[in-house]
């Protein structure tokens, strides 16, 4: 009698319980959508709380107890919904009603647009709180307007979009077929890819290789926030890329922010340019030298180091062939402290090259139980290449000064100088995706050559 009694009592409870959730959940709702509180997604409001207020736009809360807030800032707050005594409304959601694309056409120079994906190209969710992709041209020249100012576009690609940590190899193919193209337009004065700034160096460094002589500018740029805030560093970007695109500078850049201001931008050789911090919107870097050229958006180009200058225009109708070729059995790794050998095994069965990232000048441990020097021999013998840099980012390897690293030199370890280990790793790919450089001494003798700057004789801060 008692077990029916205490049955009947625990499922009273949980029925209770449900009913209670129910009507949490159904008052949660109709709070979102009090008349009071008549807002969308989208909306800029002001929420007053207490004697507080938190002005911002209204996201999609993943918890029906919030609202979620995107400030001014860029930043995302969670506001509890019982706190907030009232709601005011200070502007609608913008209705983008989409047009056709139409690109002016006009006298100034003509140039062509790659689109990648990035920051650059995306907008804030109203959903979400995040960024979205950019999917068409119409979307991304309604942010960026300025453009049509500096240049006439000519031609906007779309190989694909996605966030440039999803890139890899064959991405890397389409956007060189992408320039290949561009290049060999004469009605085209230069080139701007778009791109995400994770991976940018990486995709500089081999358009490098792929294009270590081409006739017109080839500009990558970027955006470390959306445009969508107003910290966001994408217009001024894109209006530098877009003159140094119909410059005489005829080379691989990264071009963006100088410093922390809106002034000016630099532009980067391709092979030579690091990203340095995971915000900032000057996060591009010189490594080992100083930058090409200072770009400012109104057109004036201040050069700083020597670089390859264009053919004359004369000659702008002559075809480039682009070198797009690339061996995906490299690897990298970075030699960390007490570092078993044993993971050389693995890439001497699964690769054909691999870059170390040393420590100093390139020091691996070289003594004791876990000496690298037997198994770095006995990959090499069983056909492995072994290449060094320094992950010091600036300064170089030198096989000469400690005996150790002579040691790794007499093992067959090929030292790579100041060469950065990203753009060592793209160039030993691009070297091997070679049918005619099979050769061992062949690849280690271009990777040692100095194709499209990647060395410096001597190191500038």
């Amino acid at each position: 009698m008692l077990s029916l009694f205490g049955s009947y009592i625990i499922g009273r409870f949980v029925w209770i319980v449900k009913v209670q959730n129910f009507y949490k959940l159904l008052f949660a709702f109709i709070a979102m959508n009090n008349t009071d509180f008549n807002f969308n997604f989208g909306d800029k409001v002001r929420l007053k709380i207490s004697d507080e207020a938190v002005e911002g736009t209204i996201l999609e809360s993943p918890d029906s107890e919030f609202y979620l807030v995107k400030l001014k800032s860029g930043y995302n707050i969670g506001v509890r919904k019982e706190n907030v005594n009232n709601v005011a409304v200070l502007g609608k959601a913008e209705v983008v009603k989409e047009k056709p694309l139409e690109l002016p056409k006009n006298s100034l120079p003509r140039i062509d647009i790659i689109m990648t994906g990035g920051t650059i190209s995306s907008r804030v969710d109203y959903k979400t709180g995040g960024v979205t992709s950019l999917t068409k041209p119409e979307d991304f020249f309604r942010f960026y307007p300025e453009i049509f100012e500096v240049v006439q576009i000519n031609e906007v690609m779309m190989p694909f979009m996605k966030p440039s940590e999803n890139m890899e190899y064959k991405d890397w193919k389409e956007i060189g077929e992408c320039v290949e193209k561009s290049l060999n337009n004469p009605e085209v004065e230069g080139v701007i890819i778009t791109h995400g700034t994770d991976i940018l160096h990486y995709t500089s460094a081999i358009l490098s290789f792929f294009f270590p002589k081409p006739n017109k500018p080839i500009v990558l740029t970027f955006s470390q926030r959306s445009t969508d805030r107003a910290s966001s560093d994408a217009s001024l970007n894109l209006q530098c890329a877009a003159q140094t695109a119909t410059s005489n500078i005829a080379e691989v850049v990264i071009v963006g922010h100088e410093n922390t201001n809106d002034d000016s931008c630099y532009a980067l050789l391709g092979t030579k340019v690091r990203k340095m911090h995971s915000t900032a919107r000057d996060t591009f870097k010189p490594i080992n030298t100083a930058p090409l050229a200072r770009v400012w958006a109104d057109g004036k180009i201040e050069k700083i180091t020597p670089f390859r200058e264009r053919s004359p225009r004369t000659e702008k109708n002559e075809k480039v062939k682009g070198d797009i070729v690339f061996n995906e059995k490299i690897g990298m790794i970075k030699f960390y402290p007490g570092q078993k050998p044993e993971i050389l095994e693995y890439y001497t069965k699964n690769y054909e090259g691999l870059i170390i990232e040393g420590t100093g000048m390139g020091h691996v441990i070289t003594d004791g139980e876990k000496n690298w020097i037997p198994m770095i021999k006995k990959a090499i013998n069983n056909g492995l290449l072994i290449f060094m840099t320094t992950q010091t980012i600036k300064g170089r390897t030198n096989k000469y000064v400690y005996s150790p690293l002579r040691e790794l030199s007499k093992a067959g370890v090929i030292f790579l100088d100041d060469m950065l280990a990203e753009t060592a790793f793209v160039k030993l790919g691009w070297v091997m995706g070679h049918k005619a450089w099979k050769d061992k001494e062949m690849i280690k003798k271009k990777m040692l050559e100095n194709i499209s700057g990647e060395f410096n004789e001597r190191i500038l801060k």
